[in-house]
């Protein structure tokens, strides 16, 4: 934590600015629980001054006690009806250039800039922060995965004929919730394999019932206090997998391996979209990103495929400790019939790092 705020005091030093105000609002925004401890809750802002304690602003009043306890460095006060109100108050009593980092909405914004004049975004310097992982991160980040492991084995060995997706999504919850696991992404797809029509997990449960002969795919990200894992699988149910998906996962699993021995300090972005050309090789295609930075947020580098992209290869080269969820989620031309495969991985010397247990593969449950 003293690491952090040595960095973000860095930053503001570099951009010309004195002081920081880091929003969230309705569970979003990291940087607060970053600076602080404290899970955003209903809104939450911090005023950061190098050589100040912190000011954490919590709206609501009853929140006030917890947050004090889980952020014990900072000096926490009620927000009253708008936490950027009063944190505009103070940072106009301090004088000197604000910046901002979070998501802060245009009325706040509006407020704020009256009140303290010209703003400052952040936001770019807050997420090349969050890039490198330390070795504290990457702790809680294994806790992350653990917890997500769990969720996917509760699916995996709980998923039956006639079960609706709320009950598969009761499934997961209750294999992390009781240690303490929270959660981030519990996505699920299930479309009957002989006759598919999704080729992607759906992000609500919607009452499609799971039968023998299904697909089911799943995508899960459960969270050890801001940590997360992220763990993507294809289960086929009752039977074994037809022709169709046999070929989809096979293709899936062989730019994973690729991608995975890619994932070393100093690789550019530009050489895993190439191993992802091998999906466009083989006739397929995707929807899901192919790899993407997790953990404090959807990260860069964010890659497709060569035939799928969706803007130029953005200009990133890996550093060890960077942690990013590798997905090649292969589907269909015509998107009726799909794969989900992937996991976080760590960047390392001699590769991607796993961090989850749970077994590759396309396996058959229920």
């Amino acid at each position: 934590m003293a690491t952090r705020r040595e960095r973000l005091a860095r930053v503001l030093e570099e951009r010309g600015v004195r002081h920081a105000l880091v929003y969230g609002a309705e569970r979003s925004g990291s940087g607060v629980a970053w600076l602080t401890g404290w899970p955003v809750t209903r809104e939450a802002a911090v005023v950061f001054t190098p050589g100040e304690r912190d000011v954490l602003f919590v709206r609501y009043h009853n929140h006030v006690p917890q947050a004090a306890r889980l952020a014990p460095t900072a000096d926490v006060r009620s927000g009253g009806g708008s936490v950027v109100a009063v944190a505009a108050g103070l940072l106009r009593g301090r004088g000197g250039a604000v910046g901002v980092i979070g998501p802060l909405g245009y009325r706040d914004a509006e407020l704020l800039r009256d009140r303290v004049g010209d703003l400052h975004d952040l936001s770019d310097a807050y997420t090349r922060l969050r890039l490198v992982k330390s070795p504290e991160e990457l702790s809680w980040v294994r806790k992350g995965a653990e917890l997500t492991d769990r969720g996917v084995e509760a699916l995996a060995g709980g998923a039956r004929d006639g079960m609706d997706d709320h009950g598969l999504v009761a499934l997961i919850e209750a294999g992390y919730r009781p240690l303490g696991g929270q959660s981030e992404v519990r996505y699920l797809g299930l479309t009957p394999m002989r006759a598919p029509r999704l080729s992607v997990p759906e992000q609500w449960a919607c009452g499609r019932v799971l039968r023998t002969g299904d697909v089911l795919m799943c995508e899960v990200a459960a969270s050890w206090w801001g940590y997360p894992g992220q763990l993507l699988r294809t289960f086929s149910v009752g039977e074994p997998p037809t022709r169709l998906f046999r070929d989809l996962h096979d293709v899936a699993e062989g730019v994973f391996d690729a991608l995975r021995r890619l994932l070393r300090p100093g690789v550019h972005a530009s050489e895993l979209v190439e191993a992802g050309a091998a999906i466009d090789a083989a006739g397929f295609t995707i929807r899901d990103d192919l790899v993407h930075g997790y953990v404090g947020g959807y990260l860069p580098p964010v890659l497709r495929t060569p035939s799928s992209a969706l803007g130029p290869v953005p200009d990133v080269t890996l550093e060890e400790g960077m942690t990013l969820v590798v997905q090649p989620n292969v589907v269909t031309e015509d998107e009726r019939a799909g794969v989900q495969t992937g996991e976080l991985l760590v960047v390392g010397p001699q590769g991607g790092e796993r961090l989850h247990s749970f077994p590759q593969g396309l396996a058959v449950i229920g």
